[in-house]
């Protein structure tokens, strides 16, 4: 895989064949583009390139001040997209004076200049440039001066893309894991640091880990208990498990936590780093009368997330 994020130094790539967007999820929606653009490249013997952004381009250019969340960090983004048969990624650095060049100057001073493009294919609802000028018509007008190819994706196809996106962030936010896993084509997952915690659960026999995620813009789903597969740093193989997200009530907490309890398993792991895969969610955080109320359900809990 090659992720390239310094525009100024690409390589001259064969017949170079374009999609271009945030792919935020990597999700089936998206499949369907990358299959596009995989067979366009086949068809004319060159190369699929998929160009991103980073930062994502409403953290920049959003008018609202609401936090906004991602299904992806850019390395999760990567590996998706490796997976997906991309290996050429190129990342634009996003920020104001790129959104903000004349539509022209993008087409003539990225795509052309640094790209070179056989083919693009892009959405008709595509835009860019200064106050979002720039559309498939400017680009279909511009193709024959500057020598390139294009190609729409199908309009249900985009549709999709955006429908998808929309409901895997409500579904996740709800709590609907298996909506949101429908939508993706793969579990969710985040990445966390294993972090010293209050050492409570060791004392009622369900040691957990406390992560500390890795990137702040990454969407967490509702509070609640799900069973999970869990991957650790250094370690092989794949441990199922079960996680809490919440504020741990029967103790008083007052944070959101991350915690996961790692089943048939005793290594001491701070510092390492965790990737979890949401699998199903198994209930609601509730406050108990004490520890052996929650203790009895954990035993409950773990037994439902052991499939």
């Amino acid at each position: 895989m090659n992720v390239y994020q310094n525009t100024d130094s690409l390589p001259a790539f064969k017949n170079a064949v374009l999609t271009i967007g945030t792919f935020d999820g990597v999700h089936l929606g998206h499949m369907q583009i990358i299959r596009q653009l995989k067979e366009e490249a086949a068809r004319v013997n060159g190369t699929p390139v998929l160009v991103t952004f980073y930062p994502h381009p409403k953290l920049v250019v959003a008018s609202t001040k609401k936090p906004i969340f991602i299904l992806n960090s850019p390395e999760e983004k990567y590996q998706l997209l490796y997976k997906a048969g991309i290996d050429n990624i190129v990342v634009v650095p996003f920020n104001e004076e790129f959104a903000n060049q004349p539509a022209l100057n993008y087409i003539r001073d990225f795509l052309v200049k640094k790209l070179h493009p056989h083919t693009i294919i892009i959405g008709y609802d595509h835009r860019f440039g200064k106050n979002r000028e720039g559309d498939y018509k400017l680009l279909e007008e511009q193709a024959p001066v500057f020598g390139f190819i294009v190609k729409e994706i199908p309009e249900h196809v985009l549709q999709d893309v955006t429908i998808s996106s929309t409901k895997i962030r409500e579904a996740l936010l709800a709590g609907d894991i298996d909506a949101a896993n429908g939508f993706l084509g793969y579990h969710y997952f985040f990445t966390g640091k294993v972090i010293e915690g209050n050492k409570l659960g060791r004392t009622i026999g369900y040691p957990t880990a406390n992560l500390l995620l890795k990137d702040e813009e990454k969407l967490i789903p509702s509070n609640g208990v799900y069973a999970v597969d869990v991957v650790v740093q250094d370690l092989p193989g794949i441990f199922k498990g079960m996680m809490n997200i919440g504020l741990r009530p029967t103790v008083n907490g007052t944070n959101r936590v991350i915690e996961v309890n790692i089943f048939d398993f005793n290594l001491t792991i701070y510092g390492n780093n965790v990737t979890v895969y949401l699998k199903k969610r198994l209930r609601s955080e509730v406050k108990f009368n004490g520890l052996e109320d929650l203790k009895a359900q954990l035993a409950k809990d773990k037994n439902a997330a052991s499939f």
